[in-house]
Protein backbone atom coordinates (compact mmCIF):
# COMPACT_ATOMS: atom_id res chain seq x y z
CA UNK A 1 0.00 0.00 0.00
CA UNK A 2 2.73 2.71 0.75
CA UNK A 3 4.54 1.72 -2.43
CA UNK A 4 1.27 1.98 -4.34
CA UNK A 5 1.31 5.32 -2.74
CA UNK A 6 4.78 6.34 -3.54
CA UNK A 7 4.11 5.92 -7.12
CA UNK A 8 1.31 7.61 -7.30
CA UNK A 9 3.21 11.07 -5.62
CA UNK A 10 5.93 10.58 -7.97
CA UNK A 11 6.24 13.69 -10.24
CA UNK A 12 5.99 12.75 -14.07
CA UNK A 13 8.51 12.47 -16.26
CA UNK A 14 8.80 15.24 -18.91
CA UNK A 15 10.39 14.19 -22.45
CA UNK A 16 11.57 16.84 -24.71
CA UNK A 17 11.70 16.04 -27.82
CA UNK A 18 13.79 17.49 -30.76
CA UNK A 19 14.60 16.38 -34.31
CA UNK A 20 15.70 18.49 -37.16
CA UNK A 21 12.67 19.24 -39.72
CA UNK A 22 11.84 16.12 -41.48
CA UNK A 23 13.51 13.41 -39.01
CA UNK A 24 10.28 12.18 -38.20
CA UNK A 25 9.89 13.79 -34.70
CA UNK A 26 6.51 14.60 -34.87
CA UNK A 27 5.37 10.68 -36.06
CA UNK A 28 7.58 10.00 -33.63
CA UNK A 29 5.69 11.99 -30.67
CA UNK A 30 2.74 10.09 -32.34
CA UNK A 31 3.83 6.80 -31.69
CA UNK A 32 5.02 7.38 -28.38
CA UNK A 33 1.75 9.00 -27.38
CA UNK A 34 -0.01 5.63 -29.32
CA UNK A 35 2.08 3.48 -27.09
CA UNK A 36 1.42 4.97 -23.98
CA UNK A 37 -2.23 5.03 -24.27
CA UNK A 38 -1.98 1.29 -25.21
CA UNK A 39 -0.47 0.77 -21.89
CA UNK A 40 -3.21 2.19 -20.05
CA UNK A 41 -0.73 5.28 -19.07
CA UNK A 42 -2.50 8.43 -20.87
CA UNK A 43 0.60 10.74 -21.51
CA UNK A 44 -0.01 14.53 -20.75
CA UNK A 45 1.30 15.70 -23.99
CA UNK A 46 2.42 19.92 -25.11
CA UNK A 47 2.61 20.85 -28.45
CA UNK A 48 5.50 24.00 -28.90
CA UNK A 49 5.44 24.51 -32.16
CA UNK A 50 3.01 27.33 -33.81
CA UNK A 51 3.75 26.71 -37.62
CA UNK A 52 2.52 22.93 -37.42
CA UNK A 53 -0.44 22.48 -39.61
CA UNK A 54 -1.83 19.54 -38.95
CA UNK A 55 -1.00 18.01 -35.34
CA UNK A 56 -1.54 14.25 -35.73
CA UNK A 57 -2.05 13.60 -32.48
CA UNK A 58 -3.91 15.17 -29.31
CA UNK A 59 -2.60 17.76 -27.43
CA UNK A 60 -3.57 18.65 -24.04
CA UNK A 61 -2.10 22.05 -24.47
CA UNK A 62 -1.31 23.43 -27.97
CA UNK A 63 0.69 26.96 -28.50
CA UNK A 64 -1.87 27.02 -30.78
CA UNK A 65 -4.48 28.46 -29.20
CA UNK A 66 -2.73 30.79 -27.45
CA UNK A 67 -0.74 32.51 -29.98
CA UNK A 68 -1.99 33.02 -33.33
CA UNK A 69 1.67 32.69 -35.85
CA UNK A 70 0.36 34.14 -38.86
CA UNK A 71 -0.68 37.11 -36.87
CA UNK A 72 2.50 37.57 -35.31
CA UNK A 73 4.23 37.42 -39.05
CA UNK A 74 2.01 39.66 -40.24
CA UNK A 75 1.90 42.45 -37.71
CA UNK A 76 5.83 42.47 -37.16
CA UNK A 77 6.82 41.85 -40.60
CA UNK A 78 8.75 38.58 -40.00
CA UNK A 79 9.45 35.20 -41.92
CA UNK A 80 8.64 31.56 -40.76
CA UNK A 81 11.94 31.39 -38.24
CA UNK A 82 11.19 34.94 -36.75
CA UNK A 83 7.57 34.57 -36.56
CA UNK A 84 8.27 31.02 -34.68
CA UNK A 85 10.90 32.92 -31.89
CA UNK A 86 8.32 35.49 -31.41
CA UNK A 87 5.52 33.22 -30.66
CA UNK A 88 8.01 31.23 -28.24
CA UNK A 89 8.68 34.57 -26.80
CA UNK A 90 5.39 35.49 -26.03
CA UNK A 91 4.40 31.81 -24.76
CA UNK A 92 7.50 31.75 -22.50
CA UNK A 93 6.05 34.84 -20.46
CA UNK A 94 2.68 32.56 -19.68
CA UNK A 95 4.54 29.22 -19.16
CA UNK A 96 4.08 29.33 -15.52
CA UNK A 97 0.89 28.31 -16.16
CA UNK A 98 1.35 25.85 -17.94
CA UNK A 99 3.59 24.47 -15.09
CA UNK A 100 0.40 24.85 -13.09
CA UNK A 101 -1.77 22.37 -15.44
CA UNK A 102 1.42 19.94 -15.08
CA UNK A 103 1.22 19.71 -11.12
CA UNK A 104 -2.48 19.40 -11.31
CA UNK A 105 -2.03 16.25 -13.92
CA UNK A 106 1.22 14.47 -11.93
CA UNK A 107 -1.29 12.19 -10.54
CA UNK A 108 -2.61 11.12 -13.61
CA UNK A 109 0.03 11.25 -16.45
CA UNK A 110 3.59 9.48 -15.43
CA UNK A 111 4.49 11.01 -18.86
CA UNK A 112 4.61 14.18 -20.06
CA UNK A 113 5.73 14.59 -23.27
CA UNK A 114 6.83 17.61 -25.15
CA UNK A 115 6.74 18.31 -29.23
CA UNK A 116 8.93 21.41 -30.25
CA UNK A 117 9.00 23.26 -33.89
CA UNK A 118 11.04 21.49 -36.70
CA UNK A 119 13.55 24.54 -37.00
CA UNK A 120 15.38 22.87 -33.64
CA UNK A 121 17.45 25.56 -33.50
CA UNK A 122 14.93 28.12 -33.16
CA UNK A 123 14.04 26.68 -29.32
CA UNK A 124 17.56 24.83 -28.65
CA UNK A 125 19.03 28.30 -28.76
CA UNK A 126 16.77 31.03 -27.75
CA UNK A 127 16.15 32.26 -24.68
CA UNK A 128 12.66 31.18 -24.50
CA UNK A 129 13.75 27.59 -25.30
CA UNK A 130 15.87 27.78 -22.06
CA UNK A 131 13.48 29.31 -19.70
CA UNK A 132 11.18 26.65 -20.78
CA UNK A 133 13.50 23.73 -20.65
CA UNK A 134 15.23 25.05 -17.65
CA UNK A 135 11.51 25.96 -15.98
CA UNK A 136 10.20 21.56 -16.25
CA UNK A 137 13.91 20.74 -15.07
CA UNK A 138 13.79 22.50 -11.87
CA UNK A 139 10.41 20.89 -11.19
CA UNK A 140 10.17 17.39 -12.93
CA UNK A 141 12.43 14.78 -14.01
CA UNK A 142 13.41 15.61 -17.60
CA UNK A 143 15.24 14.06 -20.71
CA UNK A 144 16.04 15.45 -23.77
CA UNK A 145 14.99 12.76 -26.81
CA UNK A 146 17.00 13.29 -29.96
CA UNK A 147 15.03 12.14 -32.88
CA UNK A 148 17.84 11.12 -35.81
CA UNK A 149 17.17 10.55 -39.33
CA UNK A 150 19.39 7.64 -40.14
CA UNK A 151 18.68 7.40 -43.55
CA UNK A 152 19.43 11.05 -44.16
CA UNK A 153 22.87 9.96 -42.22
CA UNK A 154 23.95 7.53 -44.50
CA UNK A 155 27.54 9.50 -45.03
CA UNK A 156 30.28 9.35 -42.78
CA UNK A 157 30.35 13.07 -42.68
CA UNK A 158 26.31 13.69 -42.45
CA UNK A 159 26.14 11.66 -39.48
CA UNK A 160 29.17 13.27 -37.58
CA UNK A 161 27.59 16.68 -38.32
CA UNK A 162 24.34 15.24 -36.68
CA UNK A 163 26.18 14.06 -33.91
CA UNK A 164 27.91 16.91 -32.90
CA UNK A 165 24.90 18.70 -33.63
CA UNK A 166 23.33 16.69 -30.92
CA UNK A 167 26.58 17.31 -28.69
CA UNK A 168 25.96 20.98 -28.45
CA UNK A 169 22.13 20.33 -27.79
CA UNK A 170 23.70 17.77 -24.85
CA UNK A 171 25.86 20.63 -23.64
CA UNK A 172 23.26 23.95 -23.90
CA UNK A 173 20.60 21.55 -21.93
CA UNK A 174 22.20 19.66 -19.26
CA UNK A 175 19.96 17.08 -19.00
CA UNK A 176 20.19 13.27 -20.15
CA UNK A 177 20.01 12.76 -23.52
CA UNK A 178 18.70 9.93 -25.37
CA UNK A 179 19.14 9.74 -29.39
CA UNK A 180 16.60 7.76 -31.10
CA UNK A 181 17.49 6.13 -34.80
CA UNK A 182 14.55 6.81 -36.43
CA UNK A 183 13.38 5.05 -39.79
CA UNK A 184 15.55 2.08 -39.03
CA UNK A 185 14.08 -1.22 -37.32
CA UNK A 186 15.53 0.53 -34.13
CA UNK A 187 12.70 2.74 -33.83
CA UNK A 188 10.07 3.05 -36.10
CA UNK A 189 7.99 5.86 -35.45
CA UNK A 190 5.33 4.54 -37.98
CA UNK A 191 5.55 0.55 -36.96
CA UNK A 192 6.28 1.39 -33.38
CA UNK A 193 8.95 -1.59 -32.81
CA UNK A 194 11.72 -0.76 -30.93
CA UNK A 195 9.36 1.32 -28.24
CA UNK A 196 10.39 -0.91 -25.37
CA UNK A 197 13.37 -0.42 -25.71
CA UNK A 198 13.03 3.18 -25.66
CA UNK A 199 11.24 3.21 -22.61
CA UNK A 200 14.06 0.91 -20.97
CA UNK A 201 16.50 3.48 -21.70
CA UNK A 202 14.02 6.16 -20.76
CA UNK A 203 13.93 4.36 -17.04
CA UNK A 204 18.20 4.61 -17.17
CA UNK A 205 17.79 8.28 -18.02
CA UNK A 206 15.40 9.42 -15.36
CA UNK A 207 17.44 7.16 -12.67
CA UNK A 208 20.44 9.40 -14.23
CA UNK A 209 18.72 12.04 -13.87
CA UNK A 210 17.96 11.78 -9.99
CA UNK A 211 21.48 10.98 -9.63
CA UNK A 212 23.21 14.02 -11.38
CA UNK A 213 21.29 15.90 -12.55
CA UNK A 214 18.43 16.96 -9.90
CA UNK A 215 20.96 18.00 -7.30
CA UNK A 216 22.22 20.85 -9.62
CA UNK A 217 18.57 21.77 -10.34
CA UNK A 218 17.69 21.75 -7.23
CA UNK A 219 20.96 24.04 -6.80
CA UNK A 220 19.14 26.41 -9.56
CA UNK A 221 16.39 27.06 -7.91
CA UNK A 222 17.27 27.53 -4.68
CA UNK A 223 19.67 30.29 -5.97
CA UNK A 224 16.50 31.43 -8.16
CA UNK A 225 14.81 32.20 -5.00
CA UNK A 226 16.79 33.60 -2.78
CA UNK A 227 19.27 35.22 -5.57
CA UNK A 228 22.47 34.89 -3.57
CA UNK A 229 24.57 33.20 -6.59
CA UNK A 230 26.86 35.30 -8.33
CA UNK A 231 27.18 33.17 -11.05
CA UNK A 232 23.54 32.80 -11.77
CA UNK A 233 22.98 36.79 -11.82
CA UNK A 234 25.95 36.87 -14.46
CA UNK A 235 24.41 34.35 -16.52
CA UNK A 236 20.80 36.36 -16.30
CA UNK A 237 22.89 39.70 -17.19
CA UNK A 238 24.44 37.40 -20.33
CA UNK A 239 21.23 36.12 -21.39
CA UNK A 240 19.77 39.53 -21.54
CA UNK A 241 22.61 40.81 -23.38
CA UNK A 242 21.82 37.77 -25.86
CA UNK A 243 19.06 39.27 -26.16
CA UNK A 244 20.21 42.65 -27.34
CA UNK A 245 18.03 46.04 -26.72
CA UNK A 246 16.65 46.10 -30.61
CA UNK A 247 12.86 47.89 -30.42
CA UNK A 248 10.23 45.89 -32.10
CA UNK A 249 8.28 48.86 -33.83
CA UNK A 250 5.01 46.91 -34.41
CA UNK A 251 3.37 47.37 -38.04
CA UNK A 252 0.10 49.21 -38.60
CA UNK A 253 -3.27 47.14 -38.67
CA UNK A 254 -4.95 47.28 -41.87
CA UNK A 255 -7.80 50.02 -41.13
CA UNK A 256 -6.25 51.31 -37.57
CA UNK A 257 -5.44 55.07 -37.61
CA UNK A 258 -3.01 54.14 -34.54
CA UNK A 259 -0.10 52.12 -35.06
CA UNK A 260 0.53 52.53 -31.46
CA UNK A 261 -2.89 50.68 -30.34
CA UNK A 262 -1.01 47.20 -31.25
CA UNK A 263 0.25 46.08 -28.27
CA UNK A 264 1.14 43.03 -27.07
CA UNK A 265 -2.41 41.68 -26.06
CA UNK A 266 -3.09 41.68 -29.86
CA UNK A 267 -0.69 39.07 -30.23
CA UNK A 268 -1.82 36.36 -27.32
CA UNK A 269 -5.26 35.48 -29.39
CA UNK A 270 -7.53 32.41 -29.18
CA UNK A 271 -6.69 30.56 -32.76
CA UNK A 272 -9.50 30.85 -34.94
CA UNK A 273 -10.42 29.85 -38.57
CA UNK A 274 -7.99 30.58 -41.12
CA UNK A 275 -9.21 32.06 -44.58
CA UNK A 276 -9.45 30.00 -47.62
CA UNK A 277 -6.43 31.68 -49.11
CA UNK A 278 -4.25 31.48 -45.66
CA UNK A 279 -5.34 27.63 -45.41
CA UNK A 280 -4.08 27.07 -48.91
CA UNK A 281 -0.83 29.02 -47.61
CA UNK A 282 -0.19 27.22 -44.38
CA UNK A 283 2.22 24.61 -44.31
CA UNK A 284 4.21 22.41 -42.19
CA UNK A 285 7.59 23.69 -40.87
CA UNK A 286 9.33 20.55 -42.22
CA UNK A 287 8.50 22.65 -45.68
CA UNK A 288 10.72 25.63 -44.59
CA UNK A 289 14.07 26.01 -45.63
CA UNK A 290 15.76 24.65 -43.13
CA UNK A 291 19.40 26.86 -43.75
CA UNK A 292 17.29 30.16 -43.83
CA UNK A 293 18.93 32.10 -40.92
CA UNK A 294 16.75 35.23 -39.81
CA UNK A 295 17.41 37.98 -37.03
CA UNK A 296 15.31 37.51 -34.23
CA UNK A 297 12.81 40.02 -33.13
CA UNK A 298 12.26 40.00 -29.67
CA UNK A 299 8.46 41.06 -28.45
CA UNK A 300 8.07 43.32 -26.32
CA UNK A 301 6.26 41.60 -23.85
CA UNK A 302 8.96 38.66 -23.52
CA UNK A 303 11.62 41.95 -23.03
CA UNK A 304 9.47 43.36 -20.34
CA UNK A 305 9.47 40.04 -18.50
CA UNK A 306 12.84 39.45 -18.91
CA UNK A 307 13.61 42.82 -17.50
CA UNK A 308 11.10 42.49 -14.70
CA UNK A 309 13.16 39.28 -13.79
CA UNK A 310 16.32 40.49 -14.03
CA UNK A 311 15.70 43.80 -11.98
CA UNK A 312 13.63 41.46 -9.13
CA UNK A 313 16.81 39.48 -8.55
CA UNK A 314 19.30 42.84 -8.60
CA UNK A 315 17.41 44.06 -5.80
CA UNK A 316 17.29 40.72 -4.13
CA UNK A 317 20.94 40.54 -4.22
CA UNK A 318 20.99 44.39 -2.93
CA UNK A 319 18.95 43.07 0.54
CA UNK A 320 21.52 40.25 1.09
CA UNK A 321 24.61 42.28 0.35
Amino acid sequence: MAAASAAAAAPPVCVLVLGMAGSGKTTFVQRLAAHLHGQRCPPYVINLDPAVHDLPFPANIDIRDTVKYKEVMKQYGLGPNGGIVTSLNLFATRFDQVMKFIEKRQNASKYVIIDTPGQIEVFTWSASGTIITEALASSFPSVVVYVMDTSRSTNPITFMSNMLYACSILYKTKLPFIVVMNKVVGVSAVLGTGLEDFFVQLSKAVDEYEREYRPEYERLRKTLEKAQSKQKREQLEHLWKDMGTVCVQSNKLAGSDDASAVGPSDLILTRGTLDEEDEKSESDTDDIDHDVTEQSHEEPAFRNFMEETRMKYQRRSNQDE
